[in-house]
């Protein structure tokens, strides 16, 4: 009696060892083929690790003046030197990590998401409902993505919230047209119209029958947004439009190196930029990579 719960338990670790094995020969694979997704995966990784732990992470805290300090160079006591309030340019660099993270994060997957959702009903529905979904997208990608958020955040005002729902407005119509254009080939499989004729909801073959199979571009949009989520958040709080002090944010840092510092303290710019550079470089990489490993017009034999 006692072998058959071991033999379960034996299985069921046998299940999951095979699955930790599979999963790391898809990411050595993946390393193997493409080593500059790799990379750029390895510096995502690393960003969310500096900022999950950025409360271990950094030397001092992000918001605390030292007027005994301002515009000290790079030393032992600062690696990064500190701004014009004595603060540590490293430390906040490494809790901007988090607003960076968590801005991109929050955009790409509700601006994908909800553009997934919107691009898929549009081509299920067709006709009329397909039309005037299609020409309301239309308009909102008439205009750039910085134009567009700057004019919502102008709306909106400022604040991180506010700047997360104003980068994700424009990233929805550009999701919507891809997940369309994919879902539009995917209603007219046989399974589509076995649900319909089973009298299934249209709700449900939507979610359990298209969205699963659109994965493939919501992932590459996911990644894609990811940069532009980031790149976007900096360049909304250096026009001062984002988020707001004393609030540790790479573009923010970018707007206290003013034109009076460039000079007599450029690492309160070159620093800030080099971070933003970095992660927006990682996700596009991971990006390109990850849609070409997915893609199947794109695989190499």
């Amino acid at each position: 009696m006692s072998s058959v719960p071991r033999r379960i338990d034996d299985v069921a670790e046998l299940g999951t060892d095979e699955a930790r094995r599979s999963w790391l020969a898809t990411v050595w694979e993946f390393s193997r083929r493409r080593p500059l997704g790799a990379i750029g995966g390895a510096i995502v990784l690393l960003n969310l690790i500096v900022a999950v732990g950025a409360n271990v992470l950094a030397p001092y805290d992000p918001v605390a003046t030292d007027y005994g300090a301002m515009l000290a160079r790079p030393s032992a006591a600062h690696w990064l030197g500190t701004d014009a309030y004595g603060r540590d340019v490293l430390s906040r660099i490494v809790y901007g990590s988090r607003t960076a993270m968590l801005v991109g994060f929050s955009c790409a997957v509700l601006g994908a998401t909800i553009g997934a959702v919107i691009g898929v009903g549009s081509a299920y529905f067709g006709g009329r409902v397909d039309l005037i979904v299609q020409r309301v997208m239309d308009i909102f990608l008439a205009f750039p993505l910085i134009i567009l958020a700057l004019a919502v955040v102008s709306i909106l005002g400022t604040g991180i919230w506010n700047v997360i729902l104003a980068i994700t407005v424009p990233m929805i119509p550009r999701a919507a047209l891809v997940s369309r254009s994919s879902a539009l080939a995917i209603r007219e499989m046989p399974y589509v119209d076995a649900a319909r004729a089973a009298g299934f909801r249209h709700v449900r073959i939507i979610l359990r029958h298209m969205l699963p199979n659109v994965m493939a571009p919501y992932l590459i949009m996911l990644t894609a947004y990811l940069g532009q989520a980031i790149l976007l958040e900096a360049s909304l709080s250096f026009l001062g439009l984002g988020v707001a002090e004393p609030t540790a944010a790479w573009g923010l840092m970018l707007r206290g190196a003013a034109v009076q510092f460039a000079e007599s303290a450029p690492w309160m710019a070159i620093f800030p930029g080099l971070a933003i550079s970095l992660a927006v470089f990682a996700f596009n990489l991971f990006g390109d990579s990850l849609r070409d490993a997915l893609d199947p017009r794109l695989r190499t034999q």
